[in-house]
């Protein structure tokens, strides 16, 4: 009894001390350290393996692999295969950038409970005698890197390690070039946790393209999209209702009724408002809609979800509305987009005054382009006030705006660059805008805003902001602020915010935006009654301070 007793508790400690690693777990360490030898290892970096192959070979290995000895061992061979690391010494070197490390995290190659002591010596090494010149896999145009020299595998789903390779790509990319990744709402290491298993499950097609799309909506930025044919005809429907609205006090206002090619009637009327689509309220639309649309806040998520909202692969949808004080229940047709035919599209002017006695002026910044700027303040700058309404994507003309209406240079923005010499980290820079101009702009400047004053229109909105008598109305602007990377993934188009951005003094906007002096939102009865409150307060504001 004592020998059986003795046997079972050595084979017990035995088996036990192997320390037996999940499947979670072999994968993350090998999307960790497929990631990083990419971007780091010196051979590796000059792009002299195949290094989608190698990581599609690893992934066949680490399912035979039970425990934490075999996997090190794996891992140890592995790097020893990649050759010679020579000592970097401008690693070493200090510099004079400011850096920004709130990304940088590799504090995974010391975790004891994958790694033991031999490979998290070796890893450290590698961090320290990194790659620092030319990145087979990056590129850089000015300040902002590009991803290069990655195959495609197709958008079709192929394989279950296809797949997690896409997965382990994209999550680098986010891992060590993206500027906010310290700010997604799921801790990326704890994203990678979860789609792991979504992306073994992953069966079909749709499934696929839909994986990838919730990977894609956790970097919590507006920029960021998927571009998938798939899911918008499965998801979102390729028909609309004929009509169109604008969305206020999570409801859906009916601005405009459309023709069809058809001729047919429709049963919604302009102010209508819809408050239930096939049994759902506009809320809890957004909310399903919300796994897969990317987006740096809940407005943002609105902002993106709306034009959504009346699609469907079925000939008609049920919807409840408001209509002179009564709930209506109305099954409206829906038609393929060729078929819906929009008229007297009004046509709208670059600029013009508000009033009669030309005190106030308008500058609509969507339209206005860089050559019409100097014939635009030749009209206005003998108005009061000018009204620049930035609810929209203005068109490059920052700069020269800056020179017309600031009175001198100064710092407007404070920008983050990827070091692709270190990556995961950072370097910071200042930005001025403006010169030295004693016939600058004098009268006031007004600046409208809401969730669709994005990216460029709202550095163009900090730029104004320096004016100094500048007041911004509206509502919080998107938070996605910086240039984009444009790259692909599983064959389709993708992107996120490449560069940081922050105010002069470090304060953060992306997810928060740009908030406003004076906070306007559309109402329901504004809408109904055909006006722009968010312009009409500003014109308010004007008359209360003259």
């Amino acid at each position: 009894m004592r020998i059986l007793s003795l046997t079972f508790f050595l084979f017990f400690n035995l088996h036990f001390s192997a320390q037996i690693l999940s499947q979670n777990q072999k994968l993350e360490s090998l999307c960790r350290i497929w990631g990083f030898l990419k971007y780091y290892h010196p051979n590796v970096a000059k792009g002299n393996f195949e290094w989608d192959q190698q990581l599609l070979r690893k992934i066949s290995e680490v399912e035979s692999v039970h425990d934490k000895t075999e996997l090190n061992v794996l891992y140890l061979n592995w790097i020893e295969s990649l050759g010679q690391i020579d000592i970097c010494k401008p690693c070493s070197k200090e510099d004079d950038n400011t850096y920004f490390e709130k990304n940088l995290d590799l504090s995974w190659m010391s975790n004891s409970n994958v790694f033991n002591a031999e490979v998290s010596r070796k890893l450290h090494n590698i961090q320290n005698n990194r790659n620092t010149g030319t990145n087979h896999y990056l590129g850089k145009s000015g300040r902002k890197v590009y991803f290069r020299n990655e195959n495609s595998y197709g958008s079709k789903f192929t394989s279950t390690a296809i797949g997690l390779l896409e997965l382990f790509r994209y999550w680098n990319y986010v891992e060590y070039f993206f500027p906010y990744k310290y700010q997604t709402d799921q801790n990326w290491n704890d994203t990678l946790t979860e789609m792991i298993p979504k992306f073994l499950a992953v069966s079909n097609d749709e499934t696929y393209h839909l994986a990838l799309a919730e990977l894609v909506t956790k970097t919590d930025d507006s920029h960021a999209f998927l571009y998938s044919t798939l899911i918008s005809l499965n998801q979102y429907g390729n028909k609309k209702v004929p009509v169109e609205y604008l969305y206020a006090e999570g409801k859906l206002v009916i601005t405009r009724v459309n023709a069809t090619r058809f001729n047919e009637s429709v049963p919604l009327y302009a102010g209508d408002v819809i408050y239930d689509i096939d049994g759902r309220t506009i809320p809890q639309i957004i909310n399903s809609f919300g796994k897969y649309i990317p987006a740096s806040n809940s407005w943002g998520k609105e902002k993106k979800a709306k034009n959504l909202f009346l699609f469907s692969n079925r000939d008609s949808i049920s919807v409840k509305v408001e209509r002179n004080g009564q709930n209506i229940s109305v099954t409206a047709k829906t038609y393929s987009i060729p078929d819906i035919i929009r008229e007297n599209i009004p046509v709208l002017q670059k600029w013009k005054f508000m009033d009669n006695k030309k005190k106030t002026g308008y500058v609509n910044m969507g339209i206005i382009e860089q050559e019409d700027l100097g014939e635009m303040y030749s009209n206005l700058k003998s108005a009061e006030s000018i009204i620049f309404d930035l609810r929209n994507y203005p068109k490059q003309t920052i700069i020269p705006l800056s020179h017309i209406l600031l009175p001198g240079a100064s710092i407007y923005y404070q920008f983050t660059f990827p070091d692709i010499s270190y990556p995961g980290r950072f370097y910071s820079r200042k930005n001025s805008i403006g010169k030295k101009n004693k016939h600058y702009y004098k009268g006031n400047v007004i600046i409208l805003v809401d969730e669709n004053t994005q990216s460029q229109a709202e550095t163009t909105t900090m730029m104004l902001k320096q004016h100094p008598k500048s007041t911004v109305i509206g509502s919080n602007t998107s938070g996605a602020n910086g240039d984009i990377i444009r790259f692909k993934i599983a064959d389709l188009e993708t992107c996120f915010t490449g560069l940081g951005a922050y105010y002069p003094d470090g304060r953060e906007t992306q997810r928060i935006g740009i908030v406003p002096d004076i906070i306007v939102k559309p109402t329901i009865n504004g809408i109904k009654k055909g006006m722009d409150e968010v312009l009409e307060r500003a014109l308010l504001f004007i008359k209360t301070n003259e």
